[in-house]
């Protein structure tokens, strides 16, 4: 039995201040074209189908046409809430969606919902584990010693289980897990995640196959076929280096898992870009590459350049975020500039910041009105509020 395992959609987020819809539909078409080509059976969503509780009519819009899809093709949909979802949403009419081959969590009542596929070597289990709280569980389990751990709140629904460890079983969760000594490499774009919410990986033994959500980067969690799948597009800077894939699951006798990493191609890539600003908008660095991806830009220049971001978007429409590093910030330190503070501050306070940084002193009255001039000559009396 083949599957495919996505998790951490977030449909309809915005990443600094840009619509991800269009490049959510277009991995969505992707992700269908991989199920049909792989001839999956099934696919898994572990977790945070939507990127907030409440989500925007256009996000609910392309769930559906997503889900009406799968149903068309006859490809079984296994999907359960994560903490960015609503439950009750997300399980809104289960039972008519369960006659299409769509099955998605239940607000947690004390058990997990379950289901069954068959192929030529019998049933296959998925288990579907919404995100869990131990507040949560304790209120199903009063007399378990759940106390404020995760990792006993988990155990504690999935001994309630009984799962039959002799058939091949699937579980579908979104929480933060992790194996003894292995770091999870996780990135800007998550929800803080670590400390008292973190589970072990080792209450997960009992099934062949653990699809996890909750970190965006792709990784396995202590062995092959307890994994992350991570989002389907990059949501942060953090996750410029990192390429995107879905993790297609073979499930062949018991005790037998194969896994293919499918390279995921997103609609724009996101990516870093660092020069001087003439150089970069030049024609010859423009041609060469793909302008509209969403791009994290660093400016070497010397001397603040006046406008640089409406200059950058002239020929890259989707800078995400812009900095500065030359000598004076490599000497202090500083950050640089970030593109909410371009977009608020005029060019007379950025020249004065450029200045105090090189020269350890603040503007005379007459380099502020020299400078003043400069900017008017340059920019027209549009160009300064001052």
């Amino acid at each position: 039995m083949k599957f495919l395992h996505l998790a951490d959609l977030h449909i309809g987020k915005l990443v600094n201040g840009f619509s991800m819809l269009e490049d959510q539909r277009h991995i969505l078409r992707r992700v269908l074209s991989l199920a049909k080509e792989h001839e999956a059976d099934a696919i898994v969503i572990a977790g945070d189908l939507y990127d907030r509780s409440q989500p925007p009519a256009e996000a609910v819009k392309l769930v559906s046409d997503f889900l009406d899809e799968l149903a068309g093709r006859g490809i079984a949909c296994f999907c359960v809430a994560g903490n960015h979802d609503s439950p009750e949403r997300v399980a809104y009419v289960s039972s008519l969606m369960e006659r299409e081959g769509i099955y998605v969590s239940p607000v947690f009542d004390g058990t997990l919902a379950h289901f069954e596929l068959e192929d030529d070597q019998g049933p296959v289990t998925f288990w579907l584990m919404p995100y869990l709280r131990p507040v949560d569980v304790r209120e199903h389990f009063p007399e378990a010693e759940v106390g404020q751990s995760y990792t006993e709140a988990v155990r504690t629904v999935l001994d309630s289980c009984q799962v039959d460890t002799n058939a091949r079983n699937v579980l579908v969760a979104h929480q933060f897990v992790t194996a003894q000594g292995q770091e999870t490499l996780r990135s800007d774009s998550e929800l803080s995640v670590g400390g008292v919410d973190q589970v072990d990986a080792d209450v997960f033994g009992a099934f062949d196959y653990v699809a996890l959500g909750h970190i965006h980067r792709p990784q396995r969690v202590g062995r092959d076929t307890l994994r992350y799948a991570g989002s389907p597009l990059k949501y942060s800077a953090s996750e410029i280096r990192y390429p995107k894939s879905a993790p297609l699951v073979d499930l062949g006798p018991k005790g037998q898992v194969s896994i293919d990493l499918l390279p995921l191609e997103p609609l724009h890539d996101m990516r870093h870009i660092e020069g001087p600003l003439d150089d970069l908008v030049s024609e010859e660095v423009v041609a060469d590459q793909a302008a509209d991806d969403y791009l994290f830009v660093t400016l070497t220049d010397e001397l603040l350049p006046v406008d640089a971001l409406s200059r950058l978007r002239s020929v890259y429409p989707n800078v995400m975020g812009i900095e500065f590093q030359n000598s004076a910030s490599d000497a202090t330190g500083a950050a640089g500039v970030s593109l909410e503070e371009l977009q608020r501050i005029d060019p007379m306070e950025l020249f004065g910041r450029l200045f105090q940084e090189q020269n350890g002193r603040e503007l005379s009255e007459g380099e502020r009105e020299q400078v003043q001039k400069s900017l008017v000559h340059a920019l027209g009396p549009e160009g300064s509020d001052d």
